[in-house]
């Protein structure tokens, strides 16, 4: 029986895509297809490579400026590849690569979403339905594809699916660096309690509602608990001036850019995002499988990865997020099942399962 072949075609490599384009090779573990991983933008890179836990990975190096307008020029490299064995489906992340896909192939396309707005814009909408025949869409949150169902009313729900975010457990597991070490690398002190945070300094994170409720909670948390923020951004000067005029300046650690930051959450008792309707929540995952219980907002797509609803609160509610703070310390701290939660729920192994059962994919593997 000839090889057959999975094309995943990628905007690029960086910030979170590499691992975006191994959690998909990793679907196909032990099956019967190969995949061929093609990153539209970025130079090549044999670290990438790896990341990328493909068969084969191609770099095509395209500037920016070469992906605007039509993408011809894309649009035939991408074709020479579809020719050069028998592939399945193509598995296109964003726009351009799905706009690409769909135009250079005849093959069914998988067009994968990790933001919430895809379809507003009627040209999208437009090429959507165009091209309805053989594209189907996979959100990575429930809140993601319900926005992209509203946006496409027409489309029946079974071309617009749910496909969570996922870690490899075992190997994010074994990068977590032990807790006392983690909390020297951070320059946390070692006997006190330390709620984390990790993300840009931007509004979009809102940590500025984080800070406010860590203040109001102050009086009810253990003695000496910290809040430690890691990331930079426009707000950087601004949230420490919060902190400074809330009185608690000596209690905020404003950590910085930590390069590979995930490996230190076991450093934190608590680790708090505050986002504006992320679509996802990827961070949650890296905390939950440090150990460490995580609290959000509930908008987005957090709800969703949250084990415990009672770890929710209102969006820029300082107030309920104090409340919430202080019930958590006076629990005992407990992770309880969110471990087990992540395994069930959001590693590759669980993905796996969900991926194959999808109409979508099993009709497109099916031709």
């Amino acid at each position: 029986m000839a090889e057959r072949w999975i094309l995943q075609f990628c905007h690029s490599h960086y910030g979170p895509f590499a691992d975006v384009a191994r959690q998909y090779a990793a679907l196909f573990k032990g099956s019967p297809y190969k995949v061929l991983t093609v990153y539209l933008t970025g130079e090549p890179s044999e670290a990438v490579r790896q990341v990328s836990a493909s068969d084969e990975v191609i770099f095509l190096d395209f500037s920016s400026k070469a992906v605007g307008g039509l993408k011809l020029a894309a649009i035939r490299a991408l074709r020479k590849i579809a020719a050069s064995r028998d592939f399945a489906l193509v598995i296109a992340h964003r726009a351009k690569p799905t706009y690409i896909a769909c135009l250079a192939t005849k093959l069914p396309v998988i067009s994968v979403h990790h933001a919430f707005g895809d379809y507003r814009r009627a040209s999208r909408r437009w090429f959507a339905n165009a091209f309805k025949k053989r594209l189907s869409l996979l959100a990575v949150s429930d809140a993601v594809r319900d926005d992209i169902r509203r946006c496409l009313p027409q489309w029946p729900a079974e071309k617009i699916e749910t496909l969570h975010n996922r870690l490899d457990v075992a190997a994010a597991q074994s990068g977590i660096v032990p807790r006392e070490a983690a909390r020297e690398a951070l320059g946390l002190p070692q006997a006190v309690p330390v709620i984390g945070n990790v993300g840009r300094l931007h509004p979009d994170k809102d940590q500025a509602t984080l800070i406010k409720g860590f203040a109001a909670a102050l009086p009810r948390l253990p003695t000496g608990t910290l809040l430690a923020i890691a990331g930079s951004g426009p707000l950087a000067e601004a949230l420490k001036a919060l902190a400074a005029g809330l009185g608690i300046a000596d209690r905020v650690r404003f950590l910085g850019q930590v390069p590979d930051v995930r490996r230190y959450f076991s450093a934190f008792d608590l680790f708090a995002l505050s986002s504006d309707h992320e679509p996802f929540g990827m961070v949650l995952l890296e905390a939950m499988v440090a150990g460490v219980p995580v609290m959000a907002t509930d908008c987005g797509g957090a709800p969703e990865v949250v084990a415990d609803p009672a770890r929710l609160f209102p969006l820029r509610d300082a107030a309920a997020l104090a409340d919430k703070l202080a019930a958590f310390f006076a629990s005992g701290r407990d992770a309880g099942n969110e471990l087990e939660h992540l395994r069930r729920h959001f590693s590759d192994e669980a993905a796996r399962q969900r991926f194959f059962a999808l109409p979508m994919v099993r009709q497109g593997l099916a031709t």
